[in-house]
Parts: structure tokens; C-alpha cells; sequence
């Protein structure tokens, strides 16, 4: 089992700038963030393997939003600048551990116009 905890959401303007934290309970083969918008799917929006630091982008977030981790705390981060109002959404972490996928329980992130 591997415990996943996001951090971080909150309430902002547009093209204001907001980080998340997630922290794993223990090392992963990678780690990345999705979101939620009301009524939509979950879709991807970075993610990043831990052994390699390959780290890959949904088109929609590339040159906003930068994913970051800190090796040592089996934690990852994820910068959000220039939000915009279709950001909005509950913004969930997920840990692979081999065929296994383990989800935080979600930050609320909400950007106003």
C-alpha cells in the first residue's frame, strides 16, 4: 500500500499562480497529476517517472505549469502560473507502484474570472 496526500489547492485569480504538493508514503516508479472539472472526466496533466526524470505535459498546461519533485521526501510538486478559469477543477495525485495505482484524495483549485 502506498498512501498518497495532496496539498496546495485553494482560490485564485486568473493568471494568478498556485503550487501542489503530493507526498507518497514511499519511493514509486512514477508519479503524476490529473484533474477534475464538475462534470467532466478526469483527464492528465504532468507526471513524471522517478528513476529517469522523464517528465511529460498535457499540451494544455505545457509553458504554465511546471512538475517538480524532491527525491528524498518521495514528494512531487506542481507549480501552476497563469491560471486561468478552465484550471478549475479538483486536482488529484497518483502513485505507480508497479501494476498498482494509488490516488490522493483530491485539492480543490478554483481560479476566478
Amino acid at each position: 500500500q502506498v498512501q498518497v496526500v495532496e496539498s496546495g489547492g485553494g482560490l485564485v485569480e486568473a493568471g494568478g499562480s498556485l503550487r501542489l504538493s503530493c507526498a507518497a508514503s514511499r519511493r514509486t516508479f512514477s508519479m503524476g497529476w490529473f484533474r477534475q472539472a464538475p462534470g467532466k472526466e478526469r483527464e492528465y496533466v504532468a507526471s513524471v517517472l522517478w528513476s529517469s526524470g522523464t517528465i511529460n505535459y498535457a499540451d494544455s498546461v505545457k509553458g504554465r505549469f511546471t512538475i517538480s519533485r524532491d527525491n528524498a521526501e518521495n514528494t512531487l510538486y506542481l507549480q501552476m502560473n497563469s491560471l486561468k478559469p478552465e484550471d478549475t477543477a479538483v486536482y488529484y495525485c497518483r502513485a505507480r507502484v508497479g501494476a498498482y495505482d494509488y490516488w490522493g484524495q483530491g485539492t480543490q483549485v478554483a481560479v476566478s474570472s
